[in-house]
């Protein structure tokens, strides 16, 4: 069975190694001494200036909105995953959908202006696939207008804009570590900002509001992350180069493979490095999909629909503004397999399965 991902898992040796130094120590968690090592290390990944290892993407994302002190309308995309919104309205604040470039995928900067009311505090952008949004323009706009950026950066570990790392951008970013992605900590997500008093607040928010044992400096929550899950994220940020030229390689040959397909891939800036976090394609409708789908679990073989539906669908929210365009691709995309461990000929036998159900 091929599904649509797997977690890359290090030798189980080297995990063993830390889990005999966390038994060793009795410091589970509580910010040990592991965790601060992989803050350390993915601050120099990244060129960073601070950086919070927390429990999962989703909590990064609320823990943003109120370091933020976000309030009313955020301006937002419906082509995400279901935390993009959710979180803004656990906050008790307002999504406010705008429409997505159906060549990017990602919110449509163009747009976002005419979305823009008294209310509005902030805009929370999503690097989808792990492509990076058009961030000088959406900055451009939070400066002309006053606002704050939150980049949800979940599938966009090792993207690039102008040869930085993306979580340069914006007032923080948001990473998800959970199992799915490239670099994973079995569950887990980090916050990035280059602002000291964001992070200082951070500091505080994801530990309860602590400010000492018998003290607290305001409102928090139980946003940290143990030992364990640093472990594995030590152990796995080792191969990370590895793991994204295999992932470049394996996209490299759908590519080949799918070049007579009649699908779209999402387009990708010539300033912008992806990170081959999902391998995307858009069908010309859905019953080509579907078909698509169903061709695909002949050879068991699993793929996504990534997104699939469309944000402003769900029961919890309201959409004033059109967006067809996610509408329309949430309906026509699919994610096909794409892990460490996947094989050139299992990419092979799913590119030619899906020519076979469009008769080539």
């Amino acid at each position: 069975m091929i599904n649509v991902t797997k977690p890359f898992l290090p030798p189980q040796e080297e995990y063993d190694a830390y889990l005999k130094g966390i038994w060793k120590r009795e410091w589970l968690t509580n910010n040990g001494p592991l965790v601060n090592e992989l803050e350390l290390k993915l601050k120099e990944y990244f060129d960073v200036p601070h950086l919070f290892f927390v429990s999962n993407g989703t909590i990064a994302l609320q823990i943003a909105i109120r370091a933020l002190g976000l309030k009313g309308e955020i301006i937002t995309t419906p082509f995400s995953y279901v935390a993009t919104t959710s979180s803004i309205v656990w906050e008790g604040c307002t999504p406010v959908f705008v429409d997505i470039d159906p060549t990017t995928l990602n919110i449509n900067p163009e747009l976002i202006e005419a979305a823009i009311t008294p209310q509005t505090s902030a805009i929370m952008a999503t690097h989808v696939f792990g492509n990076p949004c058009l961030v000088d323009a959406i900055e451009a706009i939070a400066q002309k207008y006053q606002l704050r950026v939150i980049y949800d950066g979940a599938h966009a570990f090792g993207s690039k804009h102008n040869k930085i790392s993306i979580f340069h951008y914006g007032d923080v970013s948001t990473l998800s570590f959970h199992a799915t992605k490239l670099f994973h900590t079995i569950e887990g997500g980090a916050i990035v900002t280059s602002d000291p008093e964001t992070a200082r607040k951070i500091a505080f928010m994801r530990n309860f509001g602590h400010n000492g044992p018998e003290n607290f400096a305001g409102l928090g929550i139980n946003g940290k992350n143990s030992e364990f899950h640093a472990a594995m994220g030590l152990c796995n940020l080792k191969y990370i180069q590895e793991i994204l030229l295999k992932r470049k390689e394996l996209t490299e040959r759908y590519d080949q493979m799918l070049r007579p397909l009649r699908v779209k891939r999402p387009l990708v800036h010539s300033n912008h490095e992806a990170n081959y976090s999902y391998y995307p394609v858009v069908f010309e409708n859905e019953q080509a999909l579907l078909k698509a789908i169903e061709a695909l679990h002949g050879i068991y073989a699993y793929p996504r629909r990534y997104f699939y539906p469309s944000l402003e669908t769900l029961n919890y929210v309201s959409c004033l503004h059109p967006v067809t365009n996610s509408a329309d691709i949430a309906k026509r995309i699919l994610c096909l397999p794409l892990y460490h461990d996947l094989s050139v000929e299992e990419v092979d036998m799913i590119s030619r399965a899906l020519l076979r159900a469009q008769n080539y």
